[in-house]
């Protein structure tokens, strides 16, 4: 797999609960790919996109480094992204 909906890699990284719940976070403009702000949920991402996301009074950037056919544990999860902001500190 080299490309994932929007809303189906957000909800398997697990940065938010529900699969409705990321799409809603999209269609708000709340998630910039490559510095772009995204309003469909559908958009294709792929390995090395760059994600910026809103969520609850904090910005989240993430690195799209892989995908997964089913939504794991939060371990599984960590394997999917690169936290920029960890390696910015």
């Amino acid at each position: 797999m080299e490309r994932q909906r929007l809303d189906k890699w957000l909800w398997h990284a697990r940065v938010v609960k529900a699969r409705t719940s990321a799409a809603a976070l999209v269609e708000a403009g709340h998630v910039r790919i490559n510095g772009v702000r995204e309003k469909a949920p559908g958009h294709a991402v792929k390995a090395g996109d760059v994600l910026t996301i809103g969520l609850d009074r904090t910005v989240r950037v993430l690195k799209v480094i892989g995908f997964a056919e089913r939504r794991g544990d939060a371990a599984a999860a960590r394997v999917l992204y690169d936290d920029l902001q960890d390696s910015q500190e």
